[in-house]
């Protein structure tokens, strides 16, 4: 059996502000849809359940994520993800330049949970708060392999 990694799946409220988000740190929005019928409800596994949906994909090439907007049944606010929570725990980003990408995030409205961290002088990384609560975590290599 052959295996790959296809995407990673977040449903938020607000798809243009996600979206938003993410293409100014540098995604690029590599599709769009608005999905329903019987195939969706069958794979979702949510009768009636149609959804705004977009794909974003790293400048590399090698990461996407799809977002949705559920549309119906109306998405269930819950709060925010706690760094220990289990399940779905954060999506990370290894950026050039840290300080400038917290300057993008900033202008979205996220901050870090607490602050800047710098791991064994290899690495400055922080976890945002993004859009819809998602966790993001940005990481600075600061030493070359």
């Amino acid at each position: 059996m052959t295996i790959r990694f296809e995407n990673v799946g977040i449903a938020v409220r607000d798809l243009e502000a996600t979206i938003a988000f993410f293409t100014d740190l540098g995604l690029t929005v590599v599709g769009r849809d608005t999905v329903r019928g019987e195939w969706v409800e069958t794979a979702v596994g949510l009768d009636g359940n149609p959804a705004k949906i977009a794909l974003l994909r790293t400048p590399d090439g090698e990461g996407v994520i799809e977002l949705f907007e559920y549309l119906h049944p109306e998405a269930i606010e819950t709060e925010p993800t706690r760094p220990n929570a289990i399940g779905m725990h954060r999506i990370a980003f290894s950026v050039d330049d840290l300080d400038a990408a917290l300057e993008i995030a900033a202008r979205h409205g996220c901050r870090p949970l607490r602050g800047v961290a710098t791991y064994e002088d290899a690495y400055r990384l922080t976890y945002v708060r993004g859009p819809s609560g998602i966790i993001v975590m940005l990481a600075q290599q600061l030493t070359l392999e």
